[in-house]
C-alpha cells in the first residue's frame, strides 16, 4: 500500500519490517457529543487496519483518549459534572457510536490520565537535553532547539502564531522565550485537578500526552500516525519534535496520513462550532452500510461537505450490495471474481481509493444478479463480495 505522506508530500510505501503494523490515531476529546466528522476519521483508519490483517500483518492500532484537557474542565464547569466523569461518559458516546458504524475498535483505548509517570520522564528528559524549561510554574518546549521544526506542516511562522493561539497556548505568555515554544506542563490553576511532578502540582499539556501514550505502547517509531487535517500543527508538528527530541530517533512516524474535514455548507463540522450532523441521528433513516459507503465514496485526504443527497444513493447501493451477496445461486458455470479482488485491492493500495473499490464491489454485485439470472454457481463469488466489503467496514446484512 502507498498512502499520501504529509511529511514527504509523495506517496510512500507502507512496508512494516517485522509483520506488525505499528499505527496510531488521534482519538477525541471527550467533552461533549460524537458527530459524523469523528466518523469520517475513524472509519477511514478503521479501513487501514482491515486492509492491513487482511493482508496478514499483526495491526497494533492504539487510539488515545485526551481525558484531561481545558474543553473538559471548561466543560465540566458549566455543567456542574466531575471532569472525570464527564469524559468517561462522553469517551463511551464516541465509542458505542463508531461501534454502531462497525468501526473496529483498537487494540487499545488508552487515557491521557494514565500515563503521566512517562509524561514526566519525557519532560525532565527534554529539560535535560536543553529542548526544554522551566519558567513560571509551567515548562515549555524549546522549538528553536529542533533546526527542521515546521517541515511537517510547512506554515510560515506567522501562521503558527495564528493557529497555536487558537489553541489557548497563547504566544504573548511572558512565562515563554520564544512565542512559539509550547506548554509542556501546566501548574496547577485553582479549583483545576493536578499531579504531582518537580515543578510542582500541575497538569500535561495536550501535546506530550500524545507522544507519552504512542511511544509507550508502540515504542519511538511508528508506522503510520493519523488524524484529521486540522491537527497538523500545532499538535503533529509539536508531537514530532518533542518525542523525536526524547528518543534521538528520526523519523517518529515514517508516514503522516491526513483525512479530510467533513464540512457543513462551508464551515468544518466541530463541537465548539455546534454545527453538527450526529451518526446516531442518521442510523434512524440510513443502515450503517449506507453511512460507510457515503464516507468513502469521497477521495479520504479532500475535505467535502455533507450530502444527503449522496447519502440516500448510497443507501441503494448497500441495499443492491446486500441482495447480491445473499442471492441463491445454481450450478450451471461458477462465476470466478479473482479479478475483481485483484482490481479491489489495487484500489486500495493506490492511497486508498476506496471510491474505485466501491465501484469494484458494484460491479461484482452487478455480475453476480446477472449470473443468478441464468442459475449459475455463485456461492464462492458472493463469499469474496461480503469479504472484500468487510475491508471497507461493510456487514451486508441478509435483506429481510
Amino acid at each position: 500500500m502507498r498512502l499520501y505522506n504529509s511529511l514527504t508530500g509523495a506517496l510512500d510505501p507502507v512496508k512494516p519490517n517485522d509483520g506488525t503494523l505499528r499505527m496510531y490515531v488521534c482519538g477525541v476529546t471527550p467533552y461533549d457529543t460524537t458527530h459524523l466528522g469523528h466518523a469520517l476519521t475513524y472509519a477511514t483508519f478503521d479501513v487501514i487496519n482491515r486492509y492491513f490483517r487482511y493482508s496478514g500483518f499483526d495491526v497494533q492500532y492504539i487510539q488515545n483518549v485526551t481525558d484531561i484537557d481545558d474543553d473538559i474542565l471548561r466543560k465540566a464547569k458549566e455543567v456542574g459534572e466531575p471532569w472525570d466523569e464527564l469524559g468517561a461518559r462522553w469517551a463511551k458516546v464516541h465509542q458505542d457510536s463508531l461501534a454502531a458504524l462497525n468501526v473496529l475498535p483498537p487494540v487499545e483505548y488508552t487515557s491521557a490520565t494514565d500515563h503521566i509517570d512517562k509524561m514526566v520522564q519525557i519532560i525532565e528528559s527534554l529539560i535535560s537535553s536543553d529542548h526544554a524549561y522551566a519558567s513560571g510554574r509551567n515548562v515549555y518546549f524549546r522549538v528553536r532547539s529542533v533546526p527542521h521544526y515546521g517541515e511537517l506542516s510547512g506554515f510560515s511562522q506567522d501562521v503558527m502564531k495564528e493557529k497555536l493561539n487558537e489553541t489557548g497556548d497563547s504566544t504573548d505568555d511572558p512565562n515563554k522565550e520564544w512565542p512559539l515554544d509550547f506548554v509542556l506542563w501546566l501548574g496547577q490553576k485553582p479549583d483545576e485537578p493536578a499531579w504531582q511532578s518537580p515543578w510542582g502540582p500541575g497538569r500535561p499539556g495536550w501535546h506530550i500526552e500524545c507522544s507519552a501514550m504512542a511511544i509507550d505502547h508502540l515504542g519511538p517509531t511508528l508506522d503510520i500516525h493519523g488524524g484529521g487535517a486540522d491537527l497538523m500543527y500545532p499538535h503533529h508538528e509539536n508531537e514530532i519534535a518533542q518525542s523525536e527530541s526524547f528518543t534521538g530517533k528520526r523519523p517518529f512516524s515514517h508516514s503522516w496520513v491526513h483525512n479530510g474535514m467533513l464540512r457543513l455548507g462551508a464551515e468544518k463540522m466541530s463541537k465548539s462550532l455546534g454545527n453538527l450532523i450526529l451518526a446516531q441521528d442518521l442510523l434512524k433513516r440510513f443502515s450503517a452500510d449506507a453511512i460507510r459507503l457515503y464516507l468513502h465514496g469521497e477521495r479520504y485526504r479532500e475535505s467535502f461537505a455533507f450530502d444527503e443527497g449522496k447519502l440516500k444513493a448510497a443507501q441503494k447501493l448497500a441495499d443492491s450490495l446486500a441482495l447480491a451477496a445473499w442471492l441463491p445461486g445454481g450450478n450451471n458455470g461458477t462465476l470466478e471474481a479473482d479479478e475483481f479482488r485483484g482490481a479491489f485491492l489495487q484500489a486500495l493500495e493506490n492511497d486508498l481509493d476506496m471510491a474505485t473499490a466501491i465501484e469494484v464491489l458494484r460491479s461484482l454485485a452487478k455480475t453476480i444478479s446477472e449470473a443468478h439470472e441464468v442459475r449459475g454457481d455463485i456461492y464462492d463469488a458472493q463469499v469474496e463480495l461480503r469479504m472484500l466489503a468487510g475491508i471497507l467496514g461493510l456487514r451486508l446484512n441478509a435483506p429481510d
